[in-house]
């Protein structure tokens, strides 16, 4: 399930080391192969707002075949984009499947006994991490080797094998809502009205994955231009050091099991605004500058990701029976927080260049410290953190006699 997961997710990415090329070969300005990201992010939360839902009304297995069957069929049609307009509308579609990631989430938080699901989550969210950040060293590597269009294929054949591989050893599963779709999407949206911890915690994580697109998109303008002058697959390996801070999600997830999850964030929030310290040091060039640079993406994939989890444990407590539609409410507004950063980075880059554009993720990463301390005094004022009582344990083991979920 984690190698699906990252799988899926993967193909959003892949562009992010390659804009630079990918704007040379098909005579796009800066700014509109800089929109290739935003789009992925855009598709990408439709899909988690319109598709995750539906794993509290349909059949999983066959729900998350079915979506990474089309993942593939989307793949191809970026890889053999002649234009702007094909290429955008592709990697659209690709995104908004490949929300099959957090209907596969979920799915496993369900299937684990409930002392365990913190370390379940944060396996397959390692997974899913390692998807986004060694998509970059991927897409280099492939691009020298046979240009932009090549990891596209190459992930599509992936795709169309983790669905046969998903479709033979996932077990079926159907937890029904007794909703039907249109009142499926209402209670998705009203989740937020109901549940201040899932306000609380998808402000956190829009906020710090806006911080980490805002990063990855503007890495491939900074080390292909006058600073450093990388090539696209030195630019890729850039993704393996980012990589080393996916470890953080099995680590939160293990926290997360023994009560410490609320320290996490704060622990997090703290490191995500320090790392735009290091990284504005990275800006001008050479090798101590290329050092601070690097420990400044470990540190801020570190603290990104470990905040992640530990949100979606606390998002995934709250209401055990709906987990898929509170998965969709906090990813929606997680990935919506990513293509805003991808969208003002391209604006902010024109504008000022490296330098702006730390100055903008700090910004971010200073509201995510203030929201932080927001719900910490929240929370020390003894208000309840769901409108049926404060936090407790996790819930009773999901599968199990009476409970309204059926698998075999």
């Amino acid at each position: 399930m984690s190698t699906v997961a990252g799988l899926s997710v993967a193909g959003n990415y892949f562009a992010q080391p390659l804009l630079d090329l990918i704007g040379r070969n098909l005579h796009l300005s800066s700014s509109t192969a800089a929109l290739v990201v935003t789009v992925a992010q855009v598709g990408y939360g439709l899909g988690l707002l319109l598709l995750v839902p539906l794993g509290d009304l349909l059949e999983r297995r066959r729900l998350a075949v079915t979506l990474c069957a089309l993942t593939a069929v989307f793949l191809t049609v970026t890889a053999s984009a002649p234009n702007a307009a094909v290429l955008l509308t592709g990697t659209a579609l690709t995104g908004l499947t490949s929300a099959a990631a957090q209907v596969i989430t979920p799915f496993a938080a369900t299937l684990a006994a409930p002392a365990e699901r913190g370390r379940t989550v944060g396996t397959v969210m390692t997974g899913i991490l390692l998807g986004i950040l060694l998509a970059r060293t991927a897409a280099g590597l492939l691009a020298e080797l046979g240009g932009w269009r090549t990891v596209y294929w190459v992930n599509a054949a992936l795709m169309l094998l983790m669905a046969v591989l998903l479709r033979l050893r996932l077990p079926s599963l159907r937890t029904p809502s007794g909703l039907r779709y249109p009142a499926l999407l209402g209670s998705t949206l009203g989740l937020f009205a109901r549940e201040p911890v899932l306000r609380w915690r998808a402000a956190l994580g829009a906020l710090a994955f806006a911080g980490f697109s805002v990063l990855w998109t503007a890495m491939a303008f900074l080390m292909s231009g006058p600073a450093y002058g990388w090539q696209e697959s030195a630019i890729g390996l850039l993704g393996l050091v980012g990589a080393a801070g996916s470890l953080s999600a099995s680590i939160a997830g293990r926290l997360a099991d023994r009560g410490l999850v609320h320290r996490v964030t704060g622990a997090t929030a703290v490191l995500l605004l320090g790392s735009w310290g290091l990284l504005a040091a990275g800006g001008a060039g050479g090798a101590w500058s290329l050092a601070a640079l690097l420990a400044g993406v470990v540190v801020l994939d570190l603290a990104a990701q470990g905040l992640h989890v530990s949100n979606q444990n606390v998002v995934y407590g709250v209401r055990p029976e709906a987990r898929n539609r509170l998965n969709s409410a906090y990813m929606t507004s997680y990935f919506a927080g990513g293509a805003a950063g991808s969208a003002l980075t391209s604006v902010v880059w024109g504008a000022g260049g490296w330098d702006a554009v730390c100055v903008l993720g700090a910004g971010l990463a200073g509201a995510v410290v203030v929201v932080w301390v927001g719900e910490r005094v929240w929370r020390r004022a003894g208000r309840p953190l769901t409108d049926g009582g404060a936090e407790g344990p996790p819930a009773a083991a999901p599968v199990a006699a009476g409970n309204p979920i059926t698998r075999h």
